[in-house]
């Protein structure tokens, strides 16, 4: 266990606590429990592991879209998050290695005239995305002749899909293999439009908490933590991504 310094303390936990943020968008990481409403999931078992390692009480700061997490560091409302790697979020965000990859897809209609990945980004077609998620950061840059069209949150695009008569909807592919389960007449389109990258991230120029963090997946991906969390929480789809070779310091 690496040495927990004034430094990093200073930088992951400045009031004394380690304020996590947590993004009820994506439900591959973070759920409620249907119970209790308490945050569950793997996200909140890394949070839990983190704090206990630094010795500090630990405070969720819940959000219910990747894109409000971010409007949260702006807001100074949390000291580490649980984001997809993507050079806008760079830019304020220090983003760790990945620990989870997962897949995103695209789905229609069971009527759409849509059959591959290649026929979605087409003039006159629109496409419902999470509005400030990965898939709505990555496909601004590379959807060229469709529009995207943006639901507040993740969770509610396929709903918006069907309502607004939209063509496509867009995330996580298990998200959306779940609504389709619910609502009859839809399809997955086959393969993935990206790759998402799951990471920490810590807020720019806070360095010494920013190492403290790498070091620390680096062991929760080493000692099967992440995997072990994969299979507790019954998440399919989820690959664990590779330790980056070499030290994880």
């Amino acid at each position: 266990m690496t040495i927990v310094t004034p430094e990093v303390l200073a930088d992951l936990a400045p009031n004394g606590r380690l304020r996590a943020a947590i993004n009820y968008g994506n439900p591959i990481l973070a759920n409620k429990d249907p119970d209790t409403q308490s945050p569950t999931g793997i996200s909140i078992d890394l949070a839990r592991e983190l704090a206990q390692q630094l010795g500090v009480p630990l405070d969720f700061v819940t959000y219910d879209a990747a894109g409000r997490v971010v409007e949260g560091l702006q807001r100074n409302e949390w000291d580490v998050a649980f984001v997809a790697r993507d050079p806008v979020r760079g830019k304020d965000i220090e983003q760790t290695f990945p620990y989870i990859i997962i897949e995103g897809a695209y789905l229609v209609r069971e009527d759409s005239p849509i059959t591959s990945n290649d026929e979605v980004d087409q003039t006159g077609r629109t496409i419902v995305v999470g509005q400030g998620s990965a898939y709505d950061l990555f496909l601004t840059r590379e959807i060229t002749h469709a529009a995207l069209v943006r639901s507040p949150s993740s969770p509610g695009v396929v709903n918006m899909m069907l309502v607004e008569g939209h063509d496509v909807a867009a995330g996580v592919k298990q998200q959306l293999q779940a609504d389709a389960r619910k609502v009859l007449g839809l399809r997955i389109l086959g393969g993935r439009f990206m790759v998402i990258e799951q990471a920490m991230g810590t807020p720019k120029g806070r360095a010494a908490g920013a190492d403290f963090v790498r070091t620390f997946l680096y062991s929760m991906l080493e000692s099967g933590f992440v995997a072990n969390a994969i299979e507790a929480h019954g998440v399919g789809g989820a690959l664990v991504a590779s330790p980056p070779s070499g030290s994880g310091a």
